[in-house]
């Protein structure tokens, strides 16, 4: 393989961009396309070559790289030039179940490709730091050959397995904390400010709670593998206590609180279940539907 492997990238939004960007500036010859071909101008003038179709950006490098919306948006992408991917490395970089990453990959090694699906778990200006984690999951042969240009987009390069929906699933297990965080942090900002308070104030203090979150987290994880919930650092009845407090700062501050009702309908749950002395941690159990 060459030091600078080729690559193509397809899709060139935000995230698209910023990986082609990445690519370019670590020295490695990248062809870009877009069904949008005014998108790919910026990149032209840092060093990018702009295929004229989607079949020359395809046969231009062993490497593609896709940043499309959805599973089933990148196949309809690829589909006019499906024969072009005989024998090249396609990796997929998008939301999506894993049921659509499944279905992509057995599409893909109809077509002759050998596929590896990914995750960004960052935003587009982050694309190329130290820190930032991709992961893949899909033919280890990909990932083995690949790895060094990959890498170049974030220095926590992670290959899951050779399952081609790892991704997908790391994906929407870890996602599925970002939306009820934000919005209780769009709460609070809102709180805040029916006291004329700015919500940039109450930022650091949501980072310190943040990171408080993230150190329980491995020993929630060890009683979730485990199935033990008896050693708690907070019970369910006291997460449930709490429950109202959201209903009386929602009165006071005028705010629609109703998006609580789910979590709240989940704790009373395992209240009646006999599990309020349990770790908070013993949701899991009930989300699994194990009362």
């Amino acid at each position: 393989m060459p030091a600078h492997t080729p690559v193509t990238v397809i899709g060139l939004g935000a995230m698209g961009s910023a990986l082609a960007t990445a690519f370019i500036e670590a020295g490695h010859s990248t062809t870009v396309w877009n069904r949008t071909a005014s998108r790919a101008a910026p990149l032209v003038e840092t060093g990018a070559t702009r295929a004229d179709s989607l079949a020359a950006a395809i046969a231009a490098s062993p490497l593609i790289v896709t940043v499309v919306t959805t599973y089933e948006a990148t196949e309809e992408v690829l589909a006019p030039a499906a024969h072009e991917l005989k024998g090249r490395a396609l990796v997929t970089l998008n939301s999506g179940s894993p049921a659509g990453a499944r279905r992509l990959a057995v599409w893909a090694e109809r077509q002759g490709a050998r596929y590896l699906g990914g995750a960004i778990k960052n935003v587009p200006p982050a694309v190329g730091a130290v820190d930032t984690l991709l992961y893949y999951g899909g033919e280890e042969s990909v990932f083995a050959e690949y790895e060094q240009t990959l890498r170049v987009l974030g220095g926590d390069t992670v290959y899951l397995g050779a399952d081609p929906d790892l991704a997908a699933l790391y994906e929407m297990a870890v996602g599925g904390t970002l939306l009820p965080a934000l919005v209780g942090f769009f709460q609070g900002a809102a709180a805040l400010q029916s006291r004329g308070l700015e919500a940039a104030s109450m930022v650091r203090f949501a980072v310190k709670w943040f990171e408080m979150i993230g150190s329980v987290l491995p020993v929630m994880a060890e009683e979730i593998d485990s199935g033990d919930y008896s050693k708690p650092l907070s019970t369910v009845n006291v997460f449930a206590a709490g429950a109202a407090h959201d209903a009386e700062l929602g009165k006071e501050a005028n705010l629609d609180v109703q998006w609580h009702k789910p979590f709240h309908d989940l704790l009373n749950q395992a209240v009646e279940s006999g599990r309020g002395e349990e770790s908070i941690a013993s949701l899991t159990e009930l989300l699994k539907g194990k009362p």
